[in-house]
């Protein structure tokens, strides 16, 4: 289909050329869906050199391949200039080029494909070469350096078991509590995760309601509505006070959605049901059987996290004003969205550098900042940081940088341990920052592009965030490690079972 194609296209002389480290090349027109400027590009960890990644298209998760890189050479900081062609075909792809020259037509008996392989340079394969004025501009056979480089078609289609899958992990133990705790004016407080819709960063700016609670902060733009924001501070009867990291807790109480502002979120994690404790009954009493802990978590070190519970953070009336604004504040997108969320999926987001990637949250145990000491141990990988002691239970850690063969990062202040449980395995992540946990329905996840190596196994889909320009690689949790490396973690466990590092 594509020879027919390029066939064409030579009979009608009209080819795109573009520049490339200074060389002049040529696709057929026939091939070019569009040519677009580069927009953001989310880097996919262990793919192949020529990818630079993958680009949103209108909706559409297409990846994103280096002409210089496909040619056998260095890659350059993007210019002004560059551009991203992008091919037609069931499965497209972007081309990454210098800069985009004209589109040509061009007499038939100027091409000469007999003096295509005399032209063709290191890493170049021609359909043939024809001159523009003083330059002799080369006929790149752009299908057969995609299908060497990436090996896939790109003219095939696409089967429907390229569908989404999010891989589910192992269903926590019944015994188990998830909870998220975080700090408001220096104490710890806790929330269910499973009343926490999504964690994410307060806005600069905030919309005040005139007139309002004290207890309303203003109120932020959240999918495509209004949704009113409330200080934990004021609603716990704590010392007023704005912090420059503030988070934004997403909870729906009765039918009202509300975002509740703590100064900074610690961390997420599974307890076990044991060291939650009920509220005493003397709290109860003195609070009119409505105090606003809900339970008492017995952390280690004797620290004790209050638990709260949303329904009683409100004073009747207060809930009663902000169910009467909410109705206009609602849009008709809300309303589905709402409707739907049974459907809903979340996710944590956690960052390396400038790019986002994204976990089921059905897998991680908990999230919390990497411990100061760090057992080594002797022979093992260098993407094996060590092991740790995480609440009596001999934890190996892993450094996620070089796990994917990222520099390593100055400045530690911000890097978290993300505990994640597979079937076989329970390992903790060393990451740059944990940035938010997402919720999104399924029309949001898209089929990942057919990559090759590892990133064909490691990236299973891509959730595809198109208001707000935003793609987020979706990891497989049961692919983090190689089959040598999960190996080596069953062996470690083994070993593990007998005995533990004597510091943590």
């Amino acid at each position: 289909m594509a020879e027919i194609a390029m066939a064409t296209e030579m009979a009608l002389h009209r080819f795109l050329t573009f520049r490339s480290e200074g060389r002049l090349y040529a696709l057929p027109a026939g091939l070019i869906a569009e040519v677009i400027r580069l927009p953001a590009i989310a880097r996919v960890p262990q793919g192949p050199r020529c990818l630079l990644g993958l680009a949103n298209l209108r909706g559409s998760v297409l990846p994103v391949a280096s002409v210089r890189a496909i040619l056998g050479r260095s890659e350059a900081v993007p210019t002004l200039s560059s551009r991203l062609i992008v091919l037609d075909g069931a499965a497209p792809v972007a081309l990454s080029v210098d800069e985009v020259a004209a589109l040509v037509n061009v007499d038939g008996n100027r091409v000469s494909s007999g003096d295509a392989e005399l032209a063709a340079g290191t890493g170049e394969l021609l359909m043939g070469v024809f001159r523009l004025d003083s330059d002799v501009v080369k006929i790149l056979d752009i299908e057969k350096l995609l299908k060497q480089t990436f090996r896939f078609d790109v003219s095939r289609q696409k089967s429907s078991a390229s569908a989404p899958r999010v891989v589910q992990a192992k269903p926590a133990d019944v015994l188990q509590q998830r909870l998220v705790t975080f700090d408001v004016a220096d104490q710890e407080y806790a929330l269910h995760l499973d009343v926490v819709r999504e964690i994410v960063p307060a806005p600069e700016g905030l919309i005040s309601i005139p007139g309002s609670d004290d207890a309303v902060r203003g109120v932020m733009a959240y999918r495509d509505a209004l949704l009113p924001l409330l200080s934990l501070r004021a609603l716990l009867g704590l010392p007023p006070g704005i912090q420059s990291r503030e988070k934004v807790l997403v909870t729906t109480i009765g039918n009202v959605q509300v975002g509740l502002v703590a100064d900074r979120t610690r961390a997420t994690f599974s307890v076990a049901t044991a060291l939650i404790e009920p509220t005493p009954a003397l709290l109860n009493a003195r609070a009119g059987g409505e105090t606003k802990i809900k339970a008492i978590y017995r952390a280690e070190n004797g620290r004790l996290v209050s638990i709260l519970a949303p329904e009683q953070l409100f004073r009747e009336e207060v809930m009663l004003r902000l169910a009467e604004g909410a109705a206009p504040m609602r849009s008709k997108a809300m309303d589905t969205f709402r409707g739907a969320k049974e459907q809903d999926l979340r996710f944590l987001v956690f960052r390396l550098g400038d790019d986002e990637f994204a976990l089921p949250i059905e897998a991680i145990d908990e999230v919390a900042r990497v411990p100061e000491q760090i057992t080594r141990l002797p022979k093992t990988p260098k993407f094996l940081e060590g092991v740790v002691n995480l609440r009596g239970d001999v934890l190996p850690v892993v450094d996620q940088r070089r796990r994917f063969d990222m520099p390593t990062r100055e400045g530690n202040a911000d890097r978290r341990l993300v505990v994640v449980r597979t079937e076989r395995h329970r390992a903790g992540l060393i990451v740059d920052s944990v940035s938010e946990v997402l919720r999104c329905g399924p029309q949001s996840l898209k089929p990942a592009p057919d990559l090759t190596g590892e990133a064909l196994s490691l990236v299973r889909s891509v959730i595809n965030l198109e208001s707000a320009a935003r793609i987020i690689l979706l990891l497989d949790p049961s692919e983090l490690l190689s089959r040598a490396e999960r190996g080596l973690l069953d062996t470690f466990t083994k070993d593990m079972r007998s005995k533990k590092p004597r510091q943590a």
